[in-house]
């Protein structure tokens, strides 16, 4: 295959590189029709998101895909106004079977910051119908990319490698769904509003709870990430009035001193009647009491205790990983061998042709006799005998050859693909060609048709 991969990752680079590679999606078209007509590729996919920009291509054959992937890392430097070199050190790239394993592993969720990531795969989906409606999908990665799209599936279908949670913020809400049997009747309170509350709204959101409410010091970014997700905003002097209604509450601020004490969270389970109460603190330093842990009713969590989860789930999806490449490695295997079969779909269509325009010919020449009155079972003969002596010309001359060079390998491979078993003894090799009329007549012929 003249496939190659290449890019950079969170891996590879630093955010600030990344950045200055990554392709806006109102570039890409225009990108992707740039790079085929360097030459540089025949078909091409861009796959661009804030952890990666990768190209996916199908190179000309006649240079070494390292030299192309060299190629095609120069057009991404010189693309977007970057030294070649900058770019170089921290670019890689993958080759023929390498590069569709990698592409498997980045749609199956294996090469991303969080292993086993769902999102990339939709990502991907989306990068591949950009390159088809540009025109820069042909036949091959037109076939490719579909099998890489069925055994990602395979790979999410058959490991658990996305099923536990490895983020703090989803750990938190997965809690919840394990203690609560119906999300969408809880009212969840939530406490600061900065980046891990605004994923722990969306994992709520995403998880079915439909009430919520964002506490911060300051009105303004909490209404900010409220209106975001249709919650409401309070501050965090409202705390003591929201806390009875609220059956999740999750704190992440950059308080020094705890916002929620034990006697305020007491005071608030008599209101609700010691109807269960769910508190994630992911906090450091902590936002709520340790003590609160030991009133009943109250399931409190630490940032530690999430940590063990979350760790706990990583090695799980580690070892899930290890199925997974199982299954890419069978998967690419499968196709490399898929992909050798089709190589020889062309040969056997000039085969087939070149063989029945030799059998119209003889038969032609038969119709012509019989037509003349000449005998019908002579004739049957000597068109069966004509047709089996040009069909078996080409074949008979290149065993010969074959046999004459010492190649025993290859004469017991073509043995094989013409379904006879090598003789052993030469002589008997020599013997199996009498009674085969190769006449100069015959020879020119097939040499013009099966060519």
């Amino acid at each position: 295959m003249n496939l190659i991969a290449l890019g950079i990752n969170h891996n590879s680079a630093a955010v600030e590189v990344r950045e200055r590679v990554a392709f806006a999606p109102e570039q890409v078209a225009e990108a992707l029709a740039d790079a085929c007509a360097t030459g540089a590729v025949d078909e091409v996919v861009i796959l661009s998101t804030c952890n990666r920009t990768e190209l996916y291509g199908i190179v000309p054959a006649g240079k070494p895909l390292a030299e192309r992937a060299a190629n095609l890392i120069d057009w991404i430097a010189n693309y977007h106004h970057l030294p070649a070199e900058e770019l170089r050190s921290a670019a890689y790239h993958y080759e023929a079977e390498a590069a569709l394993s990698h592409i498997i592993q980045v749609a199956s969720g294996l090469d991303s910051m969080v292993l086993g990531e769902p999102q990339i795969f939709g990502q991907l989906k989306s990068a591949f119908a950009v390159a088809s409606e540009a025109g820069t999908v042909a036949s091959e990665l037109g076939r490719l990319f579909p099998r890489v799209f069925t055994i990602a599936k395979k790979v999410r279908t058959d490991t658990a490698i996305g099923e536990n949670p490895v983020s703090v913020a989803y750990a938190a809400v997965d809690l919840a769904g394990h203690i609560f049997s119906d999300l969408a009747n809880c009212q969840a309170l939530l406490v600061g509003a900065g980046e891990t509350i605004e994923l722990v709204t969306r994992h709520l959101i995403d998880a079915g709870v439909k009430q919520i409410v964002i506490a911060n010091r300051t009105l303004g970014r909490a209404r900010e990430l409220a209106q975001q997700f249709g919650a409401e905003a309070v501050l965090l002097a409202d705390i003591p009035t929201q806390l009875p209604a609220a059956d999740i509450v999750i704190t992440s601020t950059a308080s020094q001193l705890p916002i929620l004490g034990k006697g305020a969270v007491e005071q608030a389970i008599k209101v609700r009647k010691h109807r269960p109460m769910l508190m994630v603190d992911i906090a450091v330093p902590r936002d709520i009491e340790p003590q609160v842990g030991d009133l009943r009713d109250i399931y409190l969590y630490s940032v530690d205790d999430l940590r063990e989860i979350v760790d706990e789930n990583l090695r799980s999806r580690q070892s899930e990983a290890r199925k997974a490449d199982v299954i890419i490695a069978e998967g690419v295997q499968a196709y490399v061998t898929e992909t050798r079969r089709l190589g020889a779909v062309d040969v056997i269509k000039e085969y087939r042709s070149a063989a029945d325009q030799t059998r119209e010919q003889e038969l032609q020449r038969a119709l012509r006799s019989l037509a003349r009155g000449e005998d019908p079972a002579k004739l049957l003969t000597q068109l069966s005998r004509s047709l089996m002596n040009k069909l078996i010309h080409a074949p008979t001359a290149g065993l010969k050859e074959i046999s004459a060079s010492g190649r025993e390998r290859a004469l017991e491979d073509a043995s094989r693909l013409l379904g006879v078993q090598a003789p052993s003894d030469p002589e008997t090799s020599t013997e199996s060609t009498q009674g085969v009329d190769i006449s100069a007549e015959d020879t020119d012929h097939s040499r013009h048709t099966l060519q």
